[in-house]
C-alpha cells in the first residue's frame, strides 16, 4: 500500500492505494482494473486495513484505496458543523478523482457501511457494487438489550446504551489478537494513538452515528436492482449485533454471509475478505453481480461523447 495526500481546501486527507503490479479486470484480463474503497470503521483509521487491502490487491487483481476519513487516522476533521454522510461521501469522490479511479466496488465496515452506501445513492455510476460489513447504518445496532442497559437505563437511558456499547467494545478486542498477534497489534495501535489524540476531531462523527437512520436510503439502494450488495457479519459481533444484520437483510433482501469473529473481524484475519469472495458461493456470486455491472458502465464510458473519468486527475503525492 503507497501512503499520499490528498488537500481539501485547508484539510489534508490521507490514503494509500495498492501497487500491484498484476491490477486488472478481475476475471477479464483484457477489462479496465476493477476499483475497490475500502472504508474504516469509527476510531480507526485507512491504515488499519492496509494488511487486507494487501491481499485483495493480490488475491483479485484490484486496485485498493484505503481512505483515512476525516478526523481519522491522521485526516484533518471536518468543522463540527460540516459533518454528514454527505461530506464524508464528497472526501472520498474527490479522493478518487485524484488517484484516477474508475467506478469502485465499496468495501465498508461499521461506520464505513453507512458511508457506502451514502457514497453509492451520490454516485451510482461510480459504484459497482458494496460488500456491507457489520454496519451500522440501520437503527437496531443501538437498540441495547442484557443486563447492563437495563439496569443503567434506570438512571438515563443514554448511559444504558453508552455502557454496553463500551462492554461490547471490550468483548470484541480479544478478537483481534486471533492469529497473527503481532501484525495485528502493529497494524492497529499507530492509528489508535494517533485517533485518541485527535479525539476532539472525530467525536462530532460519533454524535452523527447516533442519531443515523438510513433505512430508507438503504431500501431506495436495493429497489434500483443494478448495484450488487453482499452484507457480511461476524458471528460474535455485540457492537452491531445479529438483529442489525436481519434488519439490512430485511430491507435489501440480501442474504447474510455470516464468518467467524466479532465486529473487527477482517483486522484479526485479513485475509478472510478474499478467502468469501473467491472461495464462498455467496462471495462469487457478488463477483459475477459485480463485472457484469463494471462492463455495462465501462461499454457506457466507451460511447462516444462520453467523458473518460480521471483524464485530468494530478499526480499522487506521496509520504516518504
Amino acid at each position: 500500500m503507497v501512503p499520499g495526500t490528498l488537500r481539501r481546501g485547508t484539510r489534508l486527507l490521507r490514503f494509500a492505494v495498492s501497487d500491484s503490479p498484476e491490477a486488472g479486470g478481475g476475471s477479464r484480463p483484457d477489462a479496465d482494473p476493477i476499483w475497490a474503497i475500502n472504508i474504516h470503521g469509527y476510531f480507526a483509521g485507512g491504515g488499519m486495513y492496509w494488511r487486507e487491502s494487501a491481499r485483495l490487491a493480490a488475491g483479485l487483481g484490484w486496485r485498493v484505496v484505503n481512505p483515512s476519513l476525516p478526523g481519522f487516522g491522521g485526516s484533518d476533521p471536518l468543522h463540527w458543523d460540516e459533518v454528514s454522510l454527505h461530506a464524508l461521501s464528497g472526501d472520498i469522490a474527490a479522493l478518487m478523482d485524484h488517484v484516477g479511479a474508475g467506478p469502485a466496488v465499496l468495501l465498508g465496515h461499521s461506520m464505513g457501511g453507512a458511508v457506502a452506501v451514502q457514497y453509492a445513492l451520490d454516485h451510482p455510476d461510480r459504484t459497482l457494487g458494496i460488500v456491507y460489513r457489520d454496519g451500522v447504518g440501520t437503527p437496531a445496532w443501538r437498540a441495547r438489550h442484557g443486563i447492563v442497559p437495563a439496569v443503567l437505563s434506570r438512571i438515563s437511558p443514554g448511559i444504558g446504551v453508552f455502557a454496553d456499547l463500551a462492554l461490547s467494545v471490550a468483548v470484541d478486542v480479544p478478537d483481534l489478537f486471533v492469529g497473527r498477534m503481532y501484525s495485528t497489534v502493529r497494524s492497529v495501535l499507530p492509528e489508535t494513538r494517533m485517533n485518541l489524540r485527535s479525539l476532539e476531531g472525530s467525536l462530532p462523527v460519533g454524535n452523527m452515528l447516533m442519531a443515523i437512520d438510513q433505512r430508507a436510503e438503504i431500501s431506495r439502494l436495493a429497489a434500483r436492482g443494478d448495484i450488487p450488495i453482499l452484507p457480511i457479519w461476524g458471528v460474535l459481533d455485540r457492537i452491531s449485533p445479529a438483529s442489525c444484520a436481519e434488519e439490512f437483510a430485511a430491507l435489501t433482501s440480501a442474504k447474510v454471509q455470516w464468518v467467524p469473529g466479532g465486529h473487527s473481524w477482517m483486522l484479526a484475519r485479513p485475509a478472510g475478505q478474499a478467502d468469501v469472495l473467491r472461495h464462498l458461493t455467496s462471495g462469487m456470486a457478488f463477483i459475477v453481480r459485480m463485472e457484469e455491472r463494471a462492463a455495462h458502465l465501462g461499454a457506457e464510458r466507451a460511447s462516444p461523447g462520453s467523458p473518460s473519468p480521471g483524464a485530468t486527475v494530478p499526480p499522487l503525492e506521496l509520504i516518504g
